[in-house]
């Protein structure tokens, strides 16, 4: 299926546009990279850390990302339907009125800063 990053260090690296459908990154580091229009439908980012990472347009329908944190990360127009947020962190992250919440989900009550 998707590619195996698990625990990868891919810190500040360029994945604009790249295609991770169902790839597992379990713990790995994306602190500060660009994942620009990225593709993470169904990908497994558990545990693993986006802090500070651009991930404007991205698609992560489906995505688990539980326990991860995406402290200060651009979520602009990013689509989150479907995903799993449980214990993730996201103190500060950005959104807009574009960003697409899993049903039921409350960003303000997570943190999210929409602006």
């Amino acid at each position: 299926d998707g590619a195996n990053l698990t625990n990868a260090n891919l810190f500040m690296a360029d994945l604009n546009g790249a295609n991770l459908f169902m790839a597992d990154l379990n713990g790995a580091n994306l602190r500060e990279s660009n994942l620009r229009e990225a593709n993470f439908e169904e990908a497994n980012l558990r545990a693993s850390n986006l802090d500070g990472a651009d991930l404007r347009d991205a698609n992560l329908r489906n995505a688990n990302l539980e326990e991860a944190s995406l402290y200060d990360a651009a979520l602009y127009r990013v689509d989150l339907t479907g995903a799993n947020l449980r214990a993730a962190n996201l103190e500060e992250a950005k959104a807009d009125e574009g960003t697409v919440w899993p049903e039921g989900f409350d960003p303000v009550a997570a943190g999210v800063i929409f602006g």
